[in-house]
């Protein structure tokens, strides 16, 4: 284990890992108490399509996924529930369409076209120092961000009707949380993949919601689940030859499914002897 642990790569990659996991515990938590998971897979999709422009015309990949989720984070924030049927078929167009840019975009690129599993799962062990430094940075600018309007998110997030009616500037705060999401998918897909992305705000804070109830400590529980997810995935990988962005994804489905399941079954016990 030492002798693996002294390799950069491996080093890089669980730093990545530990930096997702806080990142996603924290944004995850509000993703899930929102109910925003499918506006992320949506953003992180829609984000595939800025990706496959820029590789066409030579520019960096990063800088169209970002710019393109950011449309599409002010779109979805600043749409008004009342002129459109549904944000979930919104969403759903701009996940198709997204994906559907980048596959042909990269398809139509002269020379070799990349491995799309690259983008979906990423490659956590190809992670550089500077892309931990990078993403290092970004982390404590959403942390203090977050901590700046707090209370009003997690308002926000419970009950936005009666935040709006206490005077809570709910849509900016509601756009506010979705650029977040947005950015953070775009800053992780460099490092694990969207796929990996998902799993990492959906999974942990599931696992969390199921055994605390403030949101303070689905946080905080979230990601040390997410830590654990990411080196018991990687530890998995190495043991046993496998793909280390689906390996931590399978780990994760499977603890969370346990807990689950086994909370049902106590909840039923509980039930029976009443």
């Amino acid at each position: 284990m030492s002798e693996l642990l002294s390799h950069e790569f491996v080093q890089n990659a669980i730093l990545a890992g530990v930096l997702a996991s806080v990142l996603c515990g924290v944004i995850g938590t509000f993703v899930v108490v929102k109910r925003l998971v499918f506006v992320s897979g949506g953003l992180s999709h829609a984000a595939f399509g800025g990706l496959g422009i820029c590789y066409f015309l030579g520019v960096e990949p990063l800088i169209g996924a970002a710019g393109v989720s950011l449309i599409v984070a002010l779109l979805l924030g600043a749409a008004d529930p009342s002129r459109v049927r549904s944000h979930d078929a919104a969403i759903g167009v701009f996940w198709a369409v997204g994906m559907a840019l980048g596959v042909v975009f990269i398809h139509q690129t002269p020379g070799y076209a990349p491995n799309l599993m690259t983008y979906l799962f990423g490659n956590i062990l190809t992670v550089s120092r500077g892309d931990v430094s990078m993403t290092a940075l970004f982390v404590l600018t959403v942390l203090g961000v977050l901590a700046l309007f707090f209370k009003e998110l997690v308002a926000v997030a419970f009950d936005e009707s009666f935040a709006r009616t206490q005077g809570v500037p709910t849509r900016v705060l509601l756009t506010l949380l979705m650029v977040l999401i947005a950015l953070s998918v775009v800053f992780l897909i460099r490092l694990v993949g969207i796929i990996l992305v998902i799993a990492l705000l959906t999974i942990p804070p599931l696992i969390g919601m199921t055994l605390v109830r403030s949101i303070g400590a689905v946080m905080v529980l979230a990601t040390g689940v997410g830590i654990a997810m990411c080196l018991g995935g990687l530890g998995v990988s190495y043991r046993y030859d496998l793909p280390s962005g689906p390996a931590i994804v399978l780990l994760g489905a499977c603890v969370l499914v346990v807990l689950r399941g086994g909370k049902e079954l106590l909840e039923t016990r509980k039930r029976e002897r009443v």
